[in-house]
């Protein structure tokens, strides 16, 4: 780790951190123009260095969904937390902050914040604003108590021990699922006492009719009948009310455990380590998509049954001291009814994981084809898409017949089971009558609530297919919050904010997952900072692998990258990728226009920037040409682009933070000759100062390196200055086709 400055005491000022690091985040916040225009960011950064867990704004702010704008509390709290620190946004008056709670980031009214570092005395105190750096001044409390806001950020380090209740060894949330519907504790308790009062709510029907048959009728009691008659209406409306409230609470509990688990589960696809990814994008999207399944279970009519179904019980002694001996037949009826569901529920597991099997590949094809329309007609290959797809429906509906079958017949079982204990329930309540043991009201009362006792049984079926439906999801979703990710929580990275470019390989091999062939195989060499090397050799040879490791996307099986020094697995991902800037082989655009996707890595550039990487690249060339300018729309995976203008606006992407590395992977392959050739030129300014790192087929291009690196089979087979290494490929002493 690099050294940090010491917490400091009570009563004294924090010292600056190192003045490198704090010139280098200086830069970052200056040119990612985050400076002065995000004081949360600024703010918080700050609180960092001063309980000695330095990040820089390009860490705090990686992965949040800022659309680049400046944080807001909400996502300075989320910030915070990925950098080991729990902060909590309070609503509290100025005199009412105690000094053991500082350092505290203060809201202001002018929508800025600063840093309350801790009372001095005498009616002052010392603050961090961002507009004056990380000097520390004294100003007046009065002053400062006019400019508040009333709401403060409280942060304090979350240390190893803290964590230890809610993270796993490996920094992963403990119960993603749970916690945060356990978030949501006093909404769900609210729901089981609704479901408690409705079901009490419930008797006053029978109760009202038994007596009215056994006391009101007999008696002609007129004034009796309608004082019960108002009772039981009074009980039915605030029974309505109790349902209505019951329902909006499941609504309410269910609309934000789907908002905090949707964005778990995306942040968790975001931050996998893509060799833990496994299967196709379909099934990914697919095992995503089940996540609906999973959060209806638990939020929708679904619990509300779930809770009514422990009240079974209650109906059956509440027969029981009105008939007696009745309450056997229910008591016989309803195990029967969760035997034949547990039963059932063997062969309906097997069919519900089936369908999700099923399912996923179904939507692996969809995805796929999709994807691929262009292609698929250019070379015919209508037939087998249509072919694969018919054959996925036809198992989908296979499986799907097969647990809809399971649960009607679960279903039908028990309506049957309560029809008979309805018909059991009459004759020997009929029998009890005759003999004096029960009168007509009782009886009436108790067919009434045996159909209650029996009504949640009715959905046991449906709640044996939703719980497997909803344990299948559950497991394929868990699958995914369990894959290592590339920022666990309770990793510590290197405090690297700018690197300089010095680049080594030491004897890495490598493999893809699920493949026993080596990509890499003891590959070793070293890069200095500001060299421009190329990168040749076969198709296949693994130069594409090479820049794949370099960014941190895979992570070798023996052996080291090292980039200034440091394992590259040491250094945040999100510090690594800030300070390259990369062109891949396979140029991937997204839905927008074309200064959305030239920006995604920076959404908050400026103009100037924006406009210059464009004319290094050759963006501005085919921009200007259109009269929708930088707005020219772009469709998916670049659709509307033509090849050489994709690669263009890929390239504009890597120079837009000006990093000191560069990666080109064949930047110029779907490129003309004149585009190619003003490229060279800009390139040559450009990387003057950069490490350039240029992987490509096109002997045109090796006029920007000096030394050629040649790969063959995982192995580096030559090494050296580029003529040297060019001739001795022309004599054949190096027996590879560059």
């Amino acid at each position: 780790m690099s050294a940090s400055n010491p917490k400091p005491a009570p009563g004294e000022i924090p010292a600056s951190p190192d003045a490198a690091a704090e010139s280098a985040e200086a830069e970052a916040l200056a040119a990612s123009g985050q400076g002065g225009d995000d004081p949360l960011l600024w703010c918080l950064a700050f609180l960092c260095r001063y309980y000695e867990r330095p990040r820089s704004p390009d860490v705090l702010k990686a992965g949040l969904p800022d659309a680049g704008q400046p944080l807001t509390p909400a996502l300075t709290v989320r910030a915070a937390e990925r950098a080991g620190l729990s902060a909590r946004v309070v609503k509290r008056r100025f005199t009412s902050i105690s000094g053991l709670l500082l350092p505290a980031v203060l809201l202001l009214k002018d929508g800025g914040a600063c840093v309350l570092v801790e009372y001095t005395g005498k009616g002052k105190a010392l603050v961090v604003m961002p507009e004056s750096g990380s000097g520390v001044q004294e100003t007046d409390l009065d002053q400062l108590r006019a400019g508040y806001l009333g709401y403060a950020i409280f942060v304090r380090p979350e240390y190893h021990a803290d964590r230890g209740d809610r993270y796993d060894r490996e920094g992963r949330p403990k119960h993603w699922f749970l916690s945060a519907l356990r978030g949501n504790w006093w909404i769900y308790g609210q729901v089981a006492m609704a479901a408690l009062l409705v079901n009490v709510f419930s008797l006053a029907s029978p109760l009202f009719i038994m007596t009215v048959y056994d006391r009101v009728i007999p008696n002609t009691a007129i004034e009796t009948l309608w004082v019960l008659a108002i009772g039981a209406a009074t009980v039915f409306v605030f029974d309505f009310i109790v349902r209505t409230l019951r329902t909006y609470y499941v609504e309410v509990g269910g609309r934000r455990a789907d908002v905090v688990l949707a964005g778990r589960l995306f942040d968790q696809v975001l931050d996998m380590q893509l060799a833990a990814r496994s299967g196709s994008a379909g099934d990914l999207a697919n095992t995503m998509r089940e996540f609906e399944s999973l959060r209806d279970f638990f939020t929708s009519a679904t619990l509300i049954a779930i809770v009514d179904l422990p009240f079974v019980f209650f109906f059956v002694a509440v027969v029981w001291l009105i008939a007696g001996p009745l309450a056997i037949i229910l008591a016989i009826t309803v195990p029967l009814v969760l035997i034949a569901g547990l039963i059932i529920q063997i062969p309906l597991g097997a069919a519900v994981r089936s369908g999700f099997r099923d399912a996923g590949s179904k939507h692996g094809v969809l995805i796929e084809t999709i994807g691929g329309l262009e292609t698929i007609k250019s070379v015919g290959a209508e037939g087998r898409m249509r072919r694969q797809w018919e054959e996925a429906v036809a198992s989908s509906a296979r499986s799907g017949v097969r647990a809809r079958s399971l649960s009607l017949l679960g279903l039908n079982l028990t309506i049957t089971m309560q029809q008979v204990a309805t018909i059991a329930l009459v004759v020997f309540g009929v029998l009890l009558i005759s003999n004096g043991g029960m009168t007509v009201g009782a009886l009436i009362a108790v067919v009434i609530l045996g159909g209650r006792a029996m009504a949640p049984l009715a959905q046991v079926a449906q709640l044996l297919t939703r719980l497997h439906q909803a344990r299948t999801s559950f497991r394929a979703l868990d699958r995914i919050m369990r894959a290592p990710v590339e920022r666990s929580p309770s990793r510590e990275f290197v405090h690297r904010p700018r690197l300089l470019g010095d680049i080594t390989f030491r004897d890495l091999s490598f493999s893809y997952p699920g493949q026993d062939i080596e990509a890499l195989k003891g590959l070793s060499f070293a890069i200095k900072a500001g060299e421009k090397v190329g990168l040749i050799g076969r198709v296949g040879s693994g130069k594409s692998t090479v820049a794949k490791l370099l960014l941190g996307l895979y992570q070798p099986a023996d052996g080291a990258v090292l980039v200034d020094g440091t394992d590259l697995r040491q250094i945040d991902p999100a510090n690594l990728r800030r300070n390259i800037g990369c062109v891949p082989q396979d140029v991937v655009l997204f839905r927008g226009t074309v200064r959305e996707n030239l920006v995604i890595c920076a959404p908050q550039a400026e103009d100037p920037a924006v406009l210059q990487a464009a004319k290094q690249s050759g963006v501005e060339e085919f921009v200007a040409q259109h009269p929708m300018g930088y707005d020219l729309p772009v469709g998916e995976r670049g659709e509307g682009l033509s090849g050489g203008q994709r690669q263009a606006l890929a390239l504009a992407r890597a120079l837009l933070l000006d990093p000191p590395i560069l990666i080109l992977d064949e930047p110029t392959s779907a490129m003309d000759n004149r585009s190619e050739e003003m490229l060279k030129t800009n390139l040559t300014a450009i990387a003057a100062d950069k490490t350039l790192l240029l992987i490509t087929h096109r002997s045109s291009l090796l006029t920007l390196v000096d030394r050629l690196l040649v790969m063959d089979g995982g192995r580096l087979v030559a090494d050296g200055p580029k003529q040297a290494v060019l001739d001795a490929i022309a004599d054949g002493r190096i027996s590879v086709m560059a």
